[in-house]
Formats: C-alpha cells, sequence, structure tokens
C-alpha cells in the first residue's frame, strides 16, 4: 500500500506560484511596471487577486507591511515590497532584485526624523527622554539604541504629521519629494532608513529550481522594464563619410549599433537614449548628416 506525501505549501514543482503584490500607494505603480514588463494585468475595483495573462502566476494583494511575513511563513511564495517593510519585520526572506520604483518615480524612498520647524531640537540626540511617533516602530528604536539615546517610540495608526508638537516632540515618517513635510512646517533633522521596493522569494521555494528560474525571469524582466523607464530608441541612417561626427554626438548604454546597408555609401545607427536627450540630440544629428531619423519608446533593456 502506497502512502501519499503531504505537500507543503512550497514544494518543488507547484504551480501557480503565489505571488504578494502591494495593496494600497504601490499599486498603480506596480501594475504599471508589470505592463512593462510583458504581463497583462488587471484587477476589479473590489477584489484582492488580480487577473494575469500567466498560468504560472497567482497574484494577490496584500498590504506591504504584511508581504514580509506572509512570504517568510510561506503563505506565498514571493512578494514585492520595501525593504523598509522587510527591516521592520525581521523576516528571513531571499532578496531576488532591488526594484527601484516608487509611488511618485523611480527612485529610493526615505524614512526621516522630523521636528517643527521652530522646535528647538537639532539633532537625534536632542530628542533622549522625548517621545516618538511612527509607524516604523522596530527602526526607530534600532536607530536611538544604536546611538544610545533613550527615548520613548510609540506606534502611529495614520496622519503621523499632525503629531508633533503636541503628541509626539517629533516623527520617524516616509517621504518621497519632501513636500508633505514641508506642507506641515517639518524639518528633517536626520534620514532614519533609505529604502526601495524588493523582490522577495520565500527560502524554502527558491531552493525549487523551477520556481527559482521562473521568479528569476520575472525579476529580468522587471528590471528590464525599470531600466527602459525615460529611454527611447533612435534609428537613423548616416553617411559612412560622416560616421565619426555622429557618433562623437550619441550617448549609449554600451555603444551604437551599426549596420551595412545596400548603398555601400550609408550605415543604419541604432541607439538607446534617455528620452529628456533626444529633443536637443535629434537636430544636431540632423546637423551631422542623419536621415530618416526614427524615435520609439522602449518597454524593456535587459542588459
Amino acid at each position: 500500500m502506497s502512502v501519499k506525501k503531504k505537500k507543503t505549501k512550497d514544494a518543488g514543482n507547484d504551480f501557480p506560484i503565489k505571488i504578494g503584490l502591494p495593496k494600497g500607494s504601490l499599486q498603480a505603480s506596480t501594475f504599471e511596471l508589470f505592463r512593462n514588463a510583458g504581463y497583462n494585468i488587471s484587477v476589479s475595483e473590489r477584489s484582492y487577486y488580480p487577473r494575469i495573462d500567466d498560468p504560472d502566476l497567482e497574484p494577490i494583494l496584500i498590504r506591504a507591511q504584511e508581504i514580509p511575513r506572509y512570504v517568510e511563513q510561506g503563505a506565498i511564495s514571493a512578494g514585492i515590497t520595501g525593504w523598509d517593510w522587510v527591516c521592520e519585520s525581521g523576516a528571513k526572506v531571499r532578496q531576488v532584485a532591488d526594484l527601484v520604483y516608487a509611488k511618485a518615480g523611480f527612485r529610493p524612498v526615505r524614512w526621516v526624523l522630523a521636528v517643527p520647524e521652530d522646535s528647538p531640537f537639532r539633532r537625534a540626540s536632542d530628542l533622549a527622554g522625548e517621545k516618538i511617533a511612527t509607524e516604523l516602530v522596530e527602526v526607530t528604536r534600532d536607530f536611538f539604541a544604536r546611538r544610545k539615546i533613550k527615548c520613548e517610540v510609540e506606534f502611529s495608526w495614520g496622519a503621523t504629521e499632525a503629531k508633533p508638537p503636541d503628541l509626539a516632540a517629533a516623527i520617524v515618517e516616509l517621504t518621497e519629494t519632501g513636500s508633505s513635510l514641508e506642507a506641515n512646517n517639518l524639518r528633517v533633522i536626520e534620514t532614519v532608513l533609505e529604502s526601495s521596493t524588493r523582490f522577495i522569494a520565500n527560502n524554502s521555494a527558491w531552493k525549487s529550481p523551477t520556481k527559482r528560474k521562473k521568479l528569476e525571469n520575472l525579476a529580468l524582466l522587471l528590471q528590464g522594464a525599470i531600466l527602459a523607464q525615460d529611454k527611447v530608441g533612435l534609428k537613423m541612417n548616416i553617411p559612412r563619410a560622416a560616421l565619426s561626427r555622429l557618433l562623437s554626438l550619441l550617448p549609449a548604454l554600451h555603444s551604437p549599433t551599426i549596420s551595412g546597408q545596400v548603398d555601400e555609401k550609408w550605415v543604419a545607427v541604432e541607439v538607446a537614449i534617455d528620452e529628456k536627450k533626444a529633443r536637443e540630440l535629434i537636430p544636431r544629428l540632423k546637423e551631422a548628416g542623419a536621415a530618416g531619423i526614427i524615435e520609439y519608446p522602449l518597454n524593456k533593456i535587459v542588459l
């Protein structure tokens, strides 16, 4: 009599792979990133289960704060969350890729220690014995403990910028541009943590060759989509005699692609550049002798 082996949450070849996507402020930019990476993804207004055109993936929307814990436990095999929430939870997970994007753009964000503009506090050490309000409690406690500064750190359920000076002497709050802090007349004392979005995986799932390969491929495409942001491709024809002059004008990720044409006096040149540089560069390329210049958008750049 054979006995069936009990299937674990992250058994080797189990598909689809459950992947947590951040619900909330990062949701729209995450969906856009997946679309640029080549995945058709959508979700109805009241659903927590997005539809995706890859049968090997089963996405679920979860708050970014919870994703590291669920990934560590194996309830989901992988997820996209912030490095801040990995640090805050202390979850033991595999970092697959650093995906530098946020709700306001493609750059890291900061958790900063801030006080009112007219506050007498000028440095972290001035806050000894004071109350600090934040959602990032454990990271903030560690920040002060490493500096041997004794203070009270309490969890903030929201509206953190409104807490000083009556409800807390200072706050530790997330900022991308600093505009919200300025609007609330708050002054930054120090950066507590710099964070970016991370693609993480359960350690047991990572040991499965099939799951690991799938997650590595997904990470490759997502990183390619990020690299292509604010980039465009340029194609043009140029007389061979003017090629050296044109090449001196072209910035490139590596070097332009040059190919021959039927008319041996001409070559075709193709390059990827920053989109903002294109408007200045195209007239100069025309003056250098380029013809048939075509600008086109890029979805992914895989180096």
